[in-house]
């Protein structure tokens, strides 16, 4: 009985040809696990391709609802954005994908998975890191980083790998972007991109929307309620996250919104240019944050950036099975508990205008912030705290005056 392996599926060229190179360097039988995290029509189809490239199996997984409650809201609860740009499109799905190949792994009784990750790229890091904290016993296959066994070096090389083991199916040489899609985002690389003094073709690139100067010339305002940091429903119709998050990403697209063109720090050490399209996870997460403005003192927020700017850290390099994820997002999740209200917002032409925020816990004191003296607030009590407040600088200057004056 031959062993096995799973392989993670997308139904591209790539991960195509990986099925029969790994049955004849390895005499594996090929389990294919394509994990859908929203895709949507790129998982057409995959079934019959997949038996015919020689998988014996494919597993679809639908991981929606997990991938949202368990993976993209704990980052819109960290306020999470890598190199103030990046919303983790792609960083967040790899532990959620690499959770569940490993679970398929163990009811095939696999002995290894395969990926079909580059070695310059960051998905290698993230998917390798999750499997070998959930089962540091299964083998991991990288094909691209076995130069002595794959060979193949291009998409025409791939096709007629491929054609030489009875595969014919409708791939072409053209180039094209590469991307990555699910619910949250769809990514972009390549082609004019990859010269960074190019500007992105956006007709030819977006995918999810359109770029700010086709949106409407007319703004369109929409609400969302917030329990505890989650949001709960929007435009007053009570949903679950994915489905708002699917909605949201229909109007962000309409309004241009959520594009973003980014020169970043990947975990190996080389730059790389994208495009990101996140126009609901955009929306959404500018809620959010609207929404903590209101209701979180000034000390927490201070200390929740900085452990923001930390959870984007872990989530981009594939750190999430680890005790420190678990430690920051416990301290997040203890900030949750009174973001609680409703954020109210005007979509236009690439912005997210704010229209009113409300909160039961709104710490917002009219009284207090008005130019008149409310009971709470006394005007001549600034001037002791400001006496304590400023005195390390009176003293360091009354010393600098006695140094000087020394001196002459």
């Amino acid at each position: 009985m031959k062993e096995k392996v799973v392989l993670a599926y997308s139904g591209g060229l790539d991960t195509t040809a990986i099925i029969p190179w790994l049955k004849e360097n390895f005499d594996y039988e090929v389990i294919c696990c394509c994990i859908d995290c929203g895709q949507g029509n790129e998982l057409d189809g995959l079934d019959e391709r997949a038996k015919l490239s020689g998988a014996s199996k494919l597993y679809i997984e639908n991981i929606v609802d997990e991938f949202c409650d368990e993976y993209i809201m704990p980052c819109v609860q960290a306020g999470a954005v890598y190199e103030n740009k990046y919303l983790l499109g792609t960083s967040m799905a790899r532990p959620a994908i690499a959770k569940r190949l490993v679970e398929i792994a163990r009811k095939e009784g696999a002995v290894a998975i395969c990926h079909g990750a580059t070695g310059k790229g960051n998905d290698q890091i993230r998917f390798e890191l999750g499997i070998k904290a959930l089962a540091p016993d299964i083998k991991i296959i990288a094909p691209w980083r076995m130069n002595d066994l794959w060979k193949m070096d291009s998409r025409e090389a791939e096709i007629e790998y491929c054609k030489q083991h009875g595969i014919d199916l409708p791939f072409g040489t053209d180039s094209s972007y590469s991307r990555d899609r699910n619910l949250w985002h769809i990514s972009h690389e390549g082609i004019e991109l990859e010269d960074p003094a190019n500007e992105p073709n956006y007709d030819h690139l977006l995918v999810l929307g359109v770029s700010p100067e086709k949106a409407p010339d007319e703004g369109e305002y929409i609400t969302m309620k917030f329990e505890k940091g989650v949001p709960t429903s929007l435009n007053g119709k009570e949903m679950k996250v994915s489905e708002i998050i699917t909605e949201l990403n229909k109007l962000g697209g309409k309004h241009g919104i959520g594009i973003i063109d980014i020169v970043e720090n990947r975990v190996v050490g080389m730059k790389s240019r994208g495009v990101y399209e996140t126009p609901g996870g955009t929306i959404l997460m500018e809620a959010h944050k609207q929404l903590e403005e209101l209701v979180l003192d000034r000390a927490t927020m201070e200390t929740k950036k900085d452990m923001g700017n930390k959870f984007s850290q872990i989530v981009y390099e594939g750190k999430w099975f680890t005790p420190l994820r678990e430690a920051v997002q416990a301290f997040v999740t203890s900030t949750q508990e009174y973001v609680t209200g409703e954020v109210k917002m005007k979509l236009y032409k690439g912005n997210i205008i704010k229209a009113g925020t409300t909160s039961p816990y709104s710490l917002y004191n009219e009284s207090l912030a008005s130019f008149t003296t409310g009971d709470l607030y006394d005007h001549n009590d600034a001037s002791g705290f400001i006496t304590l407040f400023g005195l390390p600088l009176k003293v360091r200057a009354m010393k600098l005056q006695e140094v000087n004056s020394n001196k002459k």
